[in-house]
This record gives structure tokens, sequence and C-alpha cells, in this order.
């Protein structure tokens, strides 16, 4: 079985390997968070390549916010960071464990699993006296022989979840935070409603961390035995399909099977009047 977490000592002593493949996979900060003192490109771990979610790595022509981009598109651009079919990839973030989960999300739907996500990310990296260089943005690096297949279970749409929602044997698990699930404030993308999916539940995926870290297992099992029925199948989703691949990364950890992500999330589930909302 693949090791799905990476700490960043773990990371230190693997860091001259050649098949070593290391991303940062950050993404600007959204509604609530502040741009961190350390990150892209004035700070980053030596070698480390650009895995941009918002553009190369996202379906442009969707007006969904960074939705999962052709198998195609992701091979190419994987390929021109030098990706290969036996790279060693560790992805991280300049927030802890954030967009990095969706990374990692991404390279497993593309049928790649040896792939690792820095726990605690950048700040955990430098909080153990590690080093960090600047960035080079003229970078080329060698063409990669990555050439993933996509496989669609990964992710589901609006129509999936909705038929499913109604199915007592599958768990629909939200990321976002309580006052959001419950309504109670205002999405920060217009247009959209506040509430939840009918019959979903609340799993705030900052529950799962400290300091940005995820939590030993024993408190992710906890975390979940809360809001889950063990073998049932398992639906994440969030405010644009990020955070919902940290409740997939802690839900894999534990060794669930059945684990999808609602790629368009409450960006495209809250902007469709015809779709249900609930707020309590």
């Amino acid at each position: 079985m693949y090791q799905q977490l990476i700490s960043p000592e773990q990371l230190s002593h693997i860091i001259n390997l050649p098949e070593l493949i290391i991303l940062d996979a950050s993404i600007p900060p959204i509604t609530g968070m502040s741009t961190p003192l350390h990150c892209w490109p004035e700070a980053i771990i030596n070698s480390t390549r650009r895995f941009d979610i918002n553009n190369q790595f996202s379906d442009l022509q969707n007006p969904l916010p960074h939705t999962m981009p052709s198998e195609q598109q992701f091979n190419k651009q994987a390929q021109r960071l030098g990706i290969n079919h036996n790279s060693q990839v560790v992805v991280y973030d300049h927030f802890g464990v954030f967009s990095s989960a969706r990374a990692w999300w991404m390279f497993k739907s593309m049928g790649h699993h040896n792939i690792a996500v820095l726990n605690g990310g950048l700040p955990a990296w430098l909080k153990a006296g590690f080093p960090t260089v600047k960035a080079d943005d003229n970078a080329e690096y060698n063409l990669g022989d990555f050439k993933g297949k996509f496989d669609q279970h990964y992710f589901c749409d609006a129509k999936q979840v909705l038929q499913m929602l109604s199915q007592k044997n599958t768990q629909v698990l939200d990321a976002r935070s309580p006052s959001r699930f419950l309504g109670q404030e205002e999405e920060p993308r217009a247009g959209v409603r506040s509430g939840h999916m009918p019959n979903a539940k609340n799993l705030h995926y900052k529950i799962l961390q400290i300091d940005g870290s995820l939590v030993n297992d024993k408190q992710l099992k906890q975390c979940f035995e809360q809001v889950t029925i063990e073998n049932d199948p398992l639906i994440m989703t969030c405010g644009s399909g990020v955070t919902a691949c940290v409740l997939a990364l802690a839900a894999n950890i534990l060794g669930y099977k059945n684990i999808q992500v609602y790629d368009g999330s409450w960006s495209e589930w809250g902007a469709d009047p015809q779709l249900p909302i609930a707020t309590v």
C-alpha cells in the first residue's frame, strides 16, 4: 500500500532520490484566509515544481472554479513538469493540508498512486527547521513520460449526487464551516444560495487538523465515526472541490474504499435553483 502522508523529516531523508518530484499545489487565499508569510515563489522546498490548480490543471472551459481537466490536458501538463510514470510525487501547499489534497486526489484519479501529501505543508517544513530557496521562474524540465488514465469513479456530478442523496447507504460529507453549512452566513461567491444538501452531514476539514497538519489516525477515526457508518459509500463536497479532497485523504488513510468527490461542490449546487437545499 502506498504512503498517503509524509512528514517533513521523512521527506528530508529522500529529497535527493532521482525519481522524486516535489510539487507546490498552493492556491491563492480564499475568504477568511490571509496570504502566508512564506510562499511561492519566494520560499519553496528545493527543486519544487509548480502544480497550478487554477490554470494548467483546471478545466478552463468550465465556468466553475478549478474543476478536473481532461485526461489529455492533465497528462500534457504533468509531462511538462517532467513527471514520469515511475515518479515518486510529494505534494504540499503553503497553508498546511489544504489544496495539496486536491492535487493528491487528481493524481489518484489518473491512476498514479505513488503520491504523498506533506503533512503540515510548507509551514511544517519550516517549523522543523528545514531550508527553503527561491523558485526559478524560468525553470524548464525534461519532458516526462507520464500517461495517466482517468478513472471517472473518483468524481461525481450534481445529477449523481441528487440520486445518491435519497439512498440510505450513501453519505454526503460537507467540508465547509458549520456556519456556511447551516446557512448562517452568506456564501463568498455571488449568486450562490446558503445552506447545504438535504441529508448531508457536516465535517469541517479544520476539525481534522492541528496547525495545518492532519491529526493521528485515532483522532481521525473519532471524527469520522461521529458522522459516518462504516463501509457506506462516501461523497465529499465543499465550496469548490478543494477541501472536499482533505476529507477524501483522511477517509483514504482510515481505509474507506468507496469515496467520491463532488467536483462542482457548493459552487454548482448552490447556484442552481432547481437543486434542493436545507438549513437545519
